[in-house]
């Protein structure tokens, strides 16, 4: 039986592309003051909120390196940067929300951002600071779905909540298939098995074999994550095993 619960310290996995709202590229300074202020709402419940997000929004390695011809580590080395200019603005707008907030990259660029330290970053959110992870794992080949799970492991967070565009996973795309079935919690096995596209399978299966709780929600619905954070039903629970 898998059963919700509240969480003390999460750690958020945003898309570049949910930073660009309907447009698509680069930022939309009306989202980012609406996910800044989402997060001061849980952090003011007492919550230590750490951040990954993705650099879809600039460059996806992968299609642009069969895109653009270009070498794929050079390209994955490029969407690393569009992941450090969202955590710049996330940083702006999450600050200007009122809650102190820490880059950290996971590539060195000491002149704009920390470089990623365990230890500190775990001190920043002991002293309540929003701690905003960059540059996915600093290698190429692997995703920022999998750099949050990396680093809710190092970090000792009780539950990864990924934000999407929809209420939860479902056993088909739901835009495509109006029969689609929505899941309320899945176990970790069923939704490798499955192949559900929500995050990829090195992911899920880190996850799995660390018992990482999965919280997969609609962040454009305001107030979603401060329900999921208190253990309230909202999006789909993947655990259990």
């Amino acid at each position: 039986m898998i059963e919700r619960k509240q969480f003390r310290r999460i750690l958020l996995k945003l898309s570049g592309e949910a930073l660009a709202g309907g447009e698509g590229f680069g930022l939309n300074p009306q989202i980012l003051k609406y996910i800044a202020q989402e997060i001061a709402e849980v952090h003011a419940l007492g919550v230590q909120v750490a951040v990954v997000v993705g650099g879809g929004n600039f460059v996806r390695g992968e299609t642009f390196s069969v895109a653009g011809g270009i070498d794929r580590t050079v390209a994955d080395q490029m969407g690393m940067l569009g992941t450090l200019m969202n955590a710049l603005g996330l940083q702006s707008a999450i600050e200007k929300a009122g809650v102190q907030t820490r880059v950290q990259s996971a590539i060195a660029i000491s002149q704009v951002a920390e470089s990623f330290i365990r230890r500190r970053a775990i001190r920043h959110l002991e002293k309540n600071r929003v701690v905003v992870f960059a540059a996915g794992t600093g290698n190429p080949y692997f995703t920022t779905d999998t750099a949050a799970v990396l680093r809710a492991l190092e970090i000792d967070a009780e539950a990864l909540i990924k934000a999407t565009k929809v209420d939860g996973i479902y056993d088909k795309d739901p835009k495509k298939h109006e029969d689609a079935v929505r899941y309320d919690t899945l176990e970790y096995s069923e939704a490798i098995s499955k192949r559900l596209a929500v995050m990829d399978q090195t992911a899920f299966t880190m996850c799995r074999e660390h018992h990482l709780p999965v919280i997969v929600l609609d962040f454009n619905k305001p107030g979603a994550l401060v329900k999921a954070v208190q253990g309230q039903d909202e999006g789909t629970l993947v655990g259990g095993e």
